[in-house]
């Protein structure tokens, strides 16, 4: 399965040949990194994308688990849910992300790194 990096802004049809089939239906896993702006995504586990970011330089305190709907839009196409973002030790005690300000800027970093057809 193809990962890819995002670093710079991209077109979200880009992702397109990222997208898990599932009975889930269509999704992208993304691992994104609130502290650089920058993301992962494509791979089949959230801890795969994590990973990479952290032999990148990045902390694991700053990475958050999402899933991308491409098909979707407005609030449905964002879904906070990971194994990977489950830790009591900073106040997260679930597999979505419980601090509204970290959905909230997960959510503006994710904006500015894909934009919308």
């Amino acid at each position: 399965m193809p990962t890819k990096m995002i670093e710079q802004q991209v077109q979200k049809a880009d992702l397109l040949d990222l997208e898990l089939k599932s009975r889930y239906g269509a999704l992208v896993k993304a691992v994104v990194d609130v502290e650089r702006a920058i993301m992962i995504a494509g791979m089949a586990m959230h801890s795969d994308g994590e990973e990479i970011l952290l032999e990148n330089g990045s902390k694991q305190a700053n990475l958050w688990g999402i899933n991308l709907y491409l098909q979707q839009s407005g609030d449905e196409w964002i879904e906070y849910d990971s194994v990977i973002n489950l830790r009591p030790s900073q106040g997260n005690d679930s597999r979505g992300v419980d601090d509204p300000l970290i959905r909230q800027k997960i959510r503006e970093i994710v904006d500015q790194l894909v934009k919308h057809d």
